[in-house]
């Protein structure tokens, strides 16, 4: 029997190493693609980020990626941002001034405050609304300079604190996007990366 596959956008910016790894885990196939067509027809799109903001998204265009994306989340297409990923999503950051971001999310990234420590590095609480259906109460692993301050309208949220309250985590249908790094936040990170996988995969079998 043929296990289901997770395609990881492979940008350049980004060591995917640790995110496939976690998909290995939780029993998938796991590839990394360049090319638009096969993220298109993904049955589990991540896209992964660590880097800067206008260099990724100067990546997803060079990829032909952006509008692969927002096709995806029109049709709720399973899809799962992380870290720099999530920030993406949005519309624009404060760390690239005049970058546009993919604009699935209606909201701007901003650097934390210059009395807080930057970039947040180590483990802190996720507290989820209880409108989420994948993401539960746990710690998770963050390394992180930029966030969202609020939950956007349409989506379902999760918030942690470092110098306030920020936006650690989003969902919405078959799409999650993580501020912290699932793949790095142990057994709780593995149970949120499975109930994606196991709620997305019924909704629409491979």
């Amino acid at each position: 029997m043929t296990r289901p596959t997770a395609t990881l956008i492979e940008t350049g910016i980004a060591n995917i190493a640790s995110v496939a790894a976690a998909f290995g885990r939780c029993g998938l196939e796991v590839t990394t693609t360049q090319d638009a067509s096969v993220a298109q027809r993904a049955s589990l799109l991540v896209l992964p980020g660590v880097g800067a903001f206008d260099a990724g998204m100067r990546s997803l265009e060079r990829l032909g990626m952006v509008g692969v994306l927002r096709e995806r989340a029109e049709r709720d297409a399973p899809l799962l941002a992380v870290c720099l990923g999530m920030q993406l999503l949005g519309c624009a950051s404060e760390e690239s001034p005049g970058a546009e971001g993919l604009g699935i999310v209606d909201a701007e990234a901003s650097a934390f405050g210059p009395a807080v420590r930057s970039p947040q590095m180590g483990w802190n609480q996720v507290r989820p609304d209880d409108r989420c259906t994948f993401l539960t109460p746990g710690y998770a692993y963050f390394a992180n300079s930029f966030r969202f301050t609020t939950t956007p309208r349409g989506w379902s949220g999760a918030v942690a604190d470092h110098g306030g309250p920020f936006v650690a985590a989003i969902e919405r249908g078959n799409t999650l996007a993580c501020q912290f790094h699932p793949e790095l936040s142990g057994p709780w990170g593995l149970a949120l990366l499975r109930r994606w996988i196991e709620r997305c995969l019924e909704a629409a079998p491979c």
